[in-house]
């Protein structure tokens, strides 16, 4: 078939949001299992999630896939139908069989289905101990494929009951259905399972083929089934497709007593037409060794027949609409992630082409109230909004990357053998997709410390009133243009008198130095720094927060440490948005243009003379209305010819919430700005976070006011002069940079 490799990928994209949803559900079930109320919608959502998970790769023949999530469904039909308690344990025990179905899920995705993988097999023995249920025996293995609820069309069925139910069911698929991958063969296949199914098409609503759509639906399903099984079982199947096809089930009891025209009472056929139904009936056999397995739609068999007027749609099963009002289309679109890129990258060349006609404009003398100016004038506002929307593609919600984060807390926890549990907020903030990929292995690290060297072990909790189990916060949120990641745990906080001897120990810092907790603290990030007293797998490698500072710079990020002895330790990591377009400030500095971020700078201020007072031979502070702020001359900071007039002051605002004034010569203009990153072409500068085209064909620093305001205050600690010192080295050669750009 054609289709099925679009139709495979599809299936896995849906296992990514089912995955997500699982996720989302069980940790709803461990704070049930921690004494909050119970959310009656979450069980019923998480068991139709591993169940869809099934459903499709039961239609893929991935039977390793199929036989774990049948484990793992079974355990969470007990706890939906409450023949089993939420309890600390069995939520620990859904959260490994989460990760490991999405581990199995990968492996399927890369064609790497193994049904012999160990691991697997010992978590589907401890779901089968957990629900009571046997678990498998090598014979079931040898014996082929297990009956997952598949039942090949035409196989006879038999369920032992007395009093079984009888149920008319119109089903009417839309092209959704069909265009995400579903087969109604499939879920026919399930249905029988529950008793002996009759099947009939209608084909009632076929156009003539001129006017036939290939991608739309004309047939619809009219099944009549004989089960002991209640209506939720029935509902059960029709989960994999709920707002994809009109469906509709109803007891034959709960029919008028009327006899469809020209049937019997015995259901034999009257000779007359079927109505343009063509039916396949599965008949009560008694239960024969066939393979239960799913049968591809070319494997059913197709065997025309009579229609039987149960199988015809009863009085309240009304024919469906037509096309015309079939349910509307899918809000959403699937589009592959180099074709954004490309538009991304053209929408940025476009910001660079309109900054040059601009200045072209401006050089020409063009009046810009003229039709020329206006017209450029409504340009650049559709310009404008074409980037933002283009970038709102790009955006997607953090919150993948924080589900994944769970799994390495518990992983680090069980490593370390403390019991630590992660919640997460703001998991709706969105953030650029590169920025996202790139966050995920600093993260990982800092969530790795946070285990192993922020929480205490659970005695050690316990003697200071602490709960046991640690408790690790995960948030995201949006703070002036930029967003802001904040990592907090509950533990110790960090132990600064050994961070001091170990840096004095490695000769780090002076002996006499005298630090203050935030210096201390930012010893953390020196290279090679850490405190772990012997290699674990987790830790005392030398491989540090450096590592994981520099990560974050080089997505245009800056990481800052707080702590509270007894208390805890909080990092926050600030990001931009994105890492293609900025709103920036142009200024002239020292003869040289630059860009600062427009989100950076809180006010600007034209100091009179008697505003500025000087603190020292190369320091001043400005008054800013009740409070006094230090000024940093960025003409110094980056080591440029001569010194900045003062004459313009931009007011910024640390991570800290300190406040500095930035002394610039002039300010140019405030313009869109498309990023080019220094990293790659030449390397890291100190105070310059990237690089932008203007509209004149040069190339202009981006500056990055925090790392620039913390190369004007070097702390006072000589390894950390020094190393102040070789970074004014570095900045001091603009030039070469703005070389390495060209």
């Amino acid at each position: 078939m054609s289709g099925a490799p679009d139709i495979r990928t599809t299936f896995f994209q849906e296992c990514d949001e089912l995955l997500e949803a699982l996720n989302d559900g069980l940790t709803s079930v461990q704070d049930q299992a921690s004494g909050a109320d119970a959310d009656p919608e979450v069980m019923p959502a998480i068991f139709r999630a591993v169940h869809s998970i099934k459903g499709g790769a039961g239609a893929f023949g991935l039977n390793a896939l199929v036989r774990f999530a049948h484990a793992f469904e079974t355990v969470l039909d007990h706890l939906r139908s409450d023949r089993l308690s939420p309890t600390p344990e069995l939520a620990t025990l859904l959260f490994r069989a989460g990760d490991k179905l999405t581990d199995l899920v990968t492996a399927a995705r890369d064609g790497q289905d193994d049904p012999d993988d160990p691991a697997a097999k010992a978590l589907m023995g401890e779901l089968a101990a957990a629900s009571g249920a046997p678990p498998e025996s090598d014979e079931d293995e040898a014996g082929g494929d297990e009956d997952f609820g598949f039942v090949p069309m035409g196989l006879p069925v038999n369920l032992p009951g007395s009093s079984p139910t009888r149920y008319r069911i119109a089903f009417s698929p839309s092209r959704r259905l069909y265009a995400n991958g579903h087969d109604p063969l499939v879920l026919f296949e399930a249905l029988g399972a529950l008793g002996p199914l009759e099947v009939a098409v209608e084909t009632g609503r076929l156009p003539d083929l001129g006017t036939l759509e290939p991608d739309e639906n004309y047939i619809d399903w009219r099944l009549t089934l004989e089960t002991e099984q209640g209506l939720d079982a029935i509902e059960e199947v029709f989960e994999f497709v709920e707002g994809l096809a009109e469906i509709e089930i109803c007891a034959e009891d709960d029919l008028p007593e009327e006899e469809p025209d020209g049937g019997t009472d015995d259901g034999t056929d009257d000779g007359q037409d079927g109505g343009g139904e063509d039916t396949a009936k599965v008949d009560d056999a008694p239960p024969a060794a066939q393979p239960a397995t799913p049968v591809p739609p070319a494997a059913a068999p197709a065997q025309p027949a009579a229609a039987s007027p149960a199988a015809r749609p009863p009085a309240s099963a009304a024919a469906p609409a037509a096309p015309a009002s079939a349910p509307p289309a899918s809000a959403t679109i699937r589009v592959d992630l180099e074709r954004v890129d490309g538009l991304i990258n053209a929408v940025g060349e476009l910001v660079i082409h309109q900054a040059m006609i601009a200045q072209k404009l401006t050089e020409a003398g063009v009046a810009w109230n003229s039709d020329i100016g206006a017209g450029f004038d409504v340009f650049r506002n559709l310009t404008s909004e074409i980037q933002e929307r283009v970038m709102a593609i790009r955006a997607q919600p953090i919150k993948p990357l924080f589900q994944r984060m769970a799994r390495i807390v518990r992983e680090a926890a069980a490593i370390s053998g403390k019991t630590a549990q992660l919640r997460t907020e703001g998991e709706g903030t969105e953030v650029d997709k590169t920025v996202i990929e790139r966050l995920a292995e600093p993260l990982t690290h800092i969530l790795r410390n946070a285990v192993d060297h922020g929480l205490e072990n659970a005695e050690t909790r316990v003697a200071a009133g602490k709960k046991p189990t640690g408790l690790i916060s995960l948030s995201a949120t949006y703070r002036s243009g930029r967003v802001v990641i904040e990592v907090a745990d509950d533990g110790a906080g960090i132990n600064r008198e050994r961070v001091r001897s170990i840096a004095v120990e490695r000769g780090l810092i002076d002996p006499a130095a005298e630090l203050s907790e935030g210096e201390i603290d930012k010893l953390l990030f020196m290279p090679g720094f850490s405190t772990a007293s012997e290699v674990s797998d987790l830790s005392g490698r030398g491989v540090g927060m450096d590592v994981v500072k520099r990560a974050i710079q080089q997505i245009g990020g800056r990481i800052s440490i707080h702590s509270a002895a007894g208390k805890g330790t909080t990092l926050s990591i600030s990001l931009p948005l994105t890492l293609a377009v900025l709103d920036g400030i142009l200024i002239e500095l020292c003869g040289e243009t630059m860009v600062i971020p427009i989100t950076a700078v809180i006010e600007t201020l034209r100091p009179q003379p008697g505003d500025i007072h000087a603190i020292g031979p190369e320091q001043s502070v400005v008054k800013v209305r009740d409070t006094v702020v230090p000024v940093v001359d960025l003409g110094q900071v980056f080591g440029l010819s001569g010194k900045s007039s003062g004459e313009i002051l931009l007011l910024v605002e640390t991570e800290n919430r300190d406040r500095y004034a930035l002394a610039v010569d002039a300010i140019r203009d405030q313009s869109q700005v498309v990023i080019k990153g220094l990293e790659g072409n030449y390397r890291h500068v100190a105070g310059i976070s990237a690089a932008t085209i203007l509209g004149d064909g040069r190339i202009a620093l981006i500056i990055d006011p925090e790392e620039a305001v913390s190369q004007a205050v070097p702390p006072p600690l000589a390894a950390a002069a020094a190393a102040a010192a070789a970074a004014a080295t570095a900045s001091s050669q603009p030039q070469a940079a703005l070389s390495s750009v060209r």
